[in-house]
């Protein structure tokens, strides 16, 4: 994750115009769904917001974060690892 989000940071606008920040934003929200899901599985998740292309990069990194600190087990580590690195290779960055 950290290595998608460094390289969003350094692509150019262009790049993240065509896409790349779109899918940044996909895959923080089904990072962010899936952590508030297990937090508070009685409670309707939030949307995390767009907050415009340059913020995509930290938006993947704190909903990453999230995410890590309650997972329970290495199957749901694999999964969400899975997500990042088939969101990045759809970015193309």
């Amino acid at each position: 994750m950290d290595h998608f989000a460094d390289r969003l940071r350094a692509a150019p606008q262009s790049r993240l115009q065509r896409g790349a920040a779109a899918e940044a934003l996909q895959l923080a929200r089904e990072l962010a769904h899936r952590a508030q899901i297990i937090e508070a599985p009685d409670v309707r998740p939030r949307v995390m917001p767009d907050a415009g292309m340059f913020a995509a990069a930290d938006q993947i990194t704190v909903a990453a974060h999230d995410l890590a600190l309650v997972l329970t087990d290495e199957s749901q580590v694999e999964e969400a690892v899975g997500l990042v690195a088939e969101a990045q290779q759809r970015a193309g960055v």
